[in-house]
């Protein structure tokens, strides 16, 4: 008797759906409700992706909280938006990333249920990453990115850069992340209503 093959879930357009199961999302949604937080922009937050981008260079910079169904960019920075000093590169018009994107668009879903870091030099190099929607609707070819994890335990969401070039983000752009992350949290704990 031969063993059953593990069941892939596929869309209805016969594509593999590469996104995670994200258990955690009732639970993550009902504590970033309690810290206010997952669903208007803040502008802390836009100002912190600013700095993230002039750090990493990167033309694109978020902080991404994720529910059931959809990211939302409650920090959002992109190349030619005006806020920076540093002129990072023109982005066509048509490919501006909005402050909602579909759960299957992107990687930072991998990001919270995987709950670590996730660098991706050349998305092309990840057969499960390369055929994400947003290399082709947005011309995404590099990502690096790393959760807020807060005092709780809970994956709140991620602070991630990407861009349309490959790019070695090394263990330097690793570490930076990672200490972004646990700086953003902080923030957020700071400002925790009864805390």
């Amino acid at each position: 008797m031969s063993t059953p093959t593990p069941f892939t879930p596929y869309d209805p357009t016969g594509h593999l759906l590469l996104t995670p199961e994200d258990a955690g999302a009732t639970a993550r949604v009902a504590r970033l409700r309690e810290l206010g937080l997952g669903d208007t922009p803040v502008p802390e937050f836009d100002d912190f992706a600013r700095e993230l981008a002039r750090i990493t260079g990167a033309p694109y910079a978020m902080v991404n909280f994720i529910d059931e169904h959809r990211q939302y960019f409650a920090g959002l920075y992109t190349a030619g938006d005006g806020q920076s000093g540093v002129e990072l590169g023109p982005v066509p018009q048509q490919q501006q990333p909005g402050r909602v994107m579909a759960r299957d668009h992107g990687y930072c879903p991998h990001v919270i249920v995987r709950r670590k870091a996730l660098v991706l030099e050349d998305v092309c190099d990840y057969p499960r990453f390369a055929g994400n929607p947003v290399v082709d609707e947005i011309g995404i070819r590099s990502y690096l990115g790393a959760p807020l994890i807060d005092r709780t335990g809970m994956a709140l969401g991620t602070v991630c850069v990407v861009d349309q070039e490959p790019r070695p983000w090394g263990r330097q752009g690793l570490e930076t992340i990672k200490s972004m992350a646990a700086e953003l949290v902080g923030r957020i704990h700071r400002q925790e209503p009864g805390i």
